[in-house]
Order: C-alpha cells, then sequence, then structure tokens
C-alpha cells in the first residue's frame, strides 16, 4: 500500500504555500491560539475534498476538469476553463511572490529578479516531470514538502508553547469583525481550487483506470490513507506556523507581511531559526508554484482536450505574475488579492465534484455512502459561506 502513496503529498504541498505562511502568521501574531480550531476545521474539509477528487479520478478514469467538459457545449468549456485558469494565475502570483520573498531574504535579490529565478526553477522541474515521469516528481515534490516541514516547525524546538492557550484555540469563536475576515482568509488559503482539480488527474495517472472492482477498493482504500497522511502533514505545518507567530510574535509590529514576520522570528528566536525559515519559505515558493503550473496543464488538458508544452503553460501563469512583481506593488497588498480572488474559484471546483462523486452512474460502487455526501455538502456549504463573507468583506 506504501507504494501507492505519492499524489497526496503533491497536493499538499498546495496547502502549505506562502499564502498559507502569510495567513497563519498573521494569525497568531494577531490573535495568539483564538484561531487555532480555524486551520483544524479547514485541515478536516480539506481531507474531505481532497479524498473526493483523488477517488473520482480512480472511479472514473478521468479527471474531474474532464467530467466537467463532457458535459458542456463549447462556450461552457471555455468559460469554466477562463474562470479555472485566472484562479491558476492567482495561485501563481501568490507562490511566485512568496519565492521572490525568500529569495530576498536569503540572498537580498530584487522582488522581480526572484521572481524570474521562482519560475526557471519552477519550469526546471516540470520538464524533469515530463521526461521521467509522475512517480519521480513525487519524490522530488515530498523531498521538498519535507524540507518545508522543517522550516516552518523548527522554531518550535526553541519557543515556549503554552499547552492551556493551545487547547483553548480549539473552541471555536471570534473576536471582532477582523478576526472574522482572517479565518476566512485562513480558509480560502487552505482549501485550493487548483489542487481538487490536480488530485483526480494525478490518481487517474499514476493508478490508470481498472474495471475490477477489488482492485479499485484497495486503490481507494490507499488512496484514502495518503491523503491522511500527506493532509496531517499539512495541517501540522499550518498549525505550527500559527502557534509559533502566537508564543513569539504576538504584538509585535510589522508582522502582517513575510518579511516582517521573519525579521520578527530573527529578532525574537536567533539569526539561525529566522534562516531555517526563510529557507522553508523559498522551497514552499518553489514547490508550489510547480505544483499549481502542472494544475494548469491539466486544467488546460481537461477542458480544451490539448497538451501544451510544459514551456507554454508555465508562462501563462508566470507571465502576469512578474507584470505584478515589476509595477512595485506591496507582496502584503499582492497576497491578500490572491486569496480574494481564489475566493472567486473555489465553487466551481467543490460543488461539482461533490455531486458528481454522489452520482452512482458516475462512480459505479465507489459513489459516496449517505454519510460521506452529507458530510462533503455541509462542507461544501461552510467553504463557500466563509468564501462569500471574504469576499464581501475584502471588498466592502
Amino acid at each position: 500500500m506504501l507504494r501507492l502513496f505519492g499524489p497526496a503529498f503533491v497536493a499538499a504541498v498546495a496547502y502549505v504555500d506562502p499564502g498559507n505562511v502569510a495567513a497563519n502568521l498573521t494569525a497568531g501574531a494577531r490573535y495568539g491560539y483564538l484561531l487555532v480550531w480555524v486551520l483544524v476545521a479547514a485541515n478536516a474539509m480539506a481531507v474531505l475534498v481532497q479524498y473526493l477528487s483523488a477517488k473520482l479520478g480512480i472511479a472514473t478514469g478521468r479527471s474531474l476538469p474532464q467530467l466537467l467538459a463532457g458535459g458542456m457545449g463549447r462556450w461552457g468549456r471555455w468559460a469554466y476553463f477562463g474562470q479555472a485558469e485566472v484562479i491558476a494565475i492567482a495561485t501563481d502570483l501568490a507562490e511566485v511572490v512568496g519565492g521572490a520573498i525568500a529569495l530576498q531574504l536569503l540572498f537580498g535579490l530584487p522582488l522581480l529578479l526572484g521572481g524570474v529565478i521562482t519560475g526557471a526553477v519552477s519550469i526546471g522541474l516540470l520538464a524533469f516531470q515530463s521526461g521521467h515521469g509522475q512517480r519521480s516528481f513525487e519524490l522530488i515534490v515530498s523531498g521538498m514538502l519535507v524540507i518545508i516541514t522543517v522550516g516552518f516547525v523548527s522554531g518550535l524546538v526553541i519557543s515556549p508553547v503554552s499547552p492551556g492557550e493551545l487547547l483553548a484555540g480549539l473552541e471555536p469563536r471570534f473576536q471582532g469583525t477582523d478576526s472574522v475576515l482572517l479565518a476566512a482568509s485562513m480558509l480560502g488559503a487552505t482549501v485550493m481550487p487548483h489542487a481538487v482539480y490536480l488530485h483526480s488527474s494525478l490518481t487517474r495517472d499514476r493508478h490508470g483506470y481498472t474495471v475490477d472492482s477489488a482492485k479499485r477498493r484497495h486503490l481507494i482504500r490507499a488512496t484514502r490513507w495518503d491523503v491522511l497522511c500527506a493532509l496531517v502533514v499539512a495541517g501540522s505545518v499550518n498549525i505550527a506556523m500559527l502557534v509559533l507567530a502566537a508564543a513569539n510574535l504576538r504584538g509585535v509590529s510589522g508582522t502582517d507581511s513575510i518579511e516582517g514576520a521573519q525579521r520578527a522570528i530573527t529578532q525574537t528566536m536567533g539569526p539561525a531559526v529566522g534562516l531555517i525559515f526563510a529557507i522553508g519559505l523559498l522551497f514552499s515558493g518553489l514547490a508550489s508554484t510547480s505544483v499549481g503550473a502542472y494544475a494548469g496543464g491539466e486544467i488546460v488538458h481537461g477542458f480544451l482536450g490539448k497538451r501544451w508544452p510544459v514551456s507554454v503553460v508555465r508562462l501563462f501563469t508566470l507571465v502576469p505574475a512578474l507584470l505584478v512583481l515589476a509595477t512595485g506593488a506591496s507582496p502584503s497588498w499582492v497576497l491578500v488579492i490572491s486569496q480574494v480572488v481564489l475566493s472567486f474559484g473555489i465553487p466551481f471546483a467543490i460543488i461539482p465534484l461533490v455531486w458528481l462523486t454522489g452520482r452512482r452512474s458516475i462512480m459505479d460502487d465507489a459513489v459516496n455512502r449517505p454519510v460521506t455526501q452529507v458530510a462533503a455538502w455541509l462542507a461544501t456549504a461552510l467553504i463557500v459561506a466563509l468564501n462569500v463573507g471574504l469576499i464581501y468583506l475584502s471588498l466592502r
């Protein structure tokens, strides 16, 4: 069963991207342990959503974009492709900016140059995937996830964490409108549309399609554990970031930006922890932007039935991010805008996913059980409601 692991660890990288870093550090520095429960709930919902996407690919032999496109006319496919690509561009924006910030912190590089380097490395990783196969790509991304985990969790080794406050943070509550906005932003940074589209493609390509019910059940069971293990790692990293900020950065000025938080970590916990954090941020940007570009290619293939060259797919989402960096826009503002744009795309990915996996005519014996279906619709309603709230509070 362990040999079947891998696809979920690629998708899990989307859950520890620079957008998550910014949201989690801000939450911890501003409200302490108050919003720990948001990350726990968001991660639980992410486990369910990613499992459904992975199961869809195994049960049907097709990706979510392919299944959606199959029921649409030409203009419907292009419209759905358009919104999905806008989401991919917004995702890449946050990830390229995160990588650029990390290179600036580590080497003093200008943000635009850092963005170019981040994009170039991701093109190299995607070219490697094209030449050596998905399994090799999974191993590389999983290795990067280990580095990300060390980079963001290591500070807890020397950081005093309050067990009582941590447990109190599991009680669902808010502290004013700003905490609601931040909670919605944390959720939006956790459940990522492109990861939902991608995961069905990853399991389809890794496991293929089989009419053997026993083999399919085995693959789905292995996938369930793959998703659970991968997202427990990603969720633990997110919680560790919030706890790190809550224990060491509460009330410290400038922590509403990643670079400000890294400086504060360096000042309060020492240069070594600050350096390790910056390295974790760099690999977060590199890994997540590569996975995001991979997702963009699968979106093109699913909705348009075409395989664009790796360089074209990569440039399609990279160029807008570089143009934004060239304008000198505030990185913190860019990250906030990217999360708002992502909020528009979440319903278009999750609602069809739950509907499709609940239909026996599509899933056969892998159809969602009634309890799973009810839980999925409840999670979908909550995710959509919070993201609508994020859009409203951000734009009012």
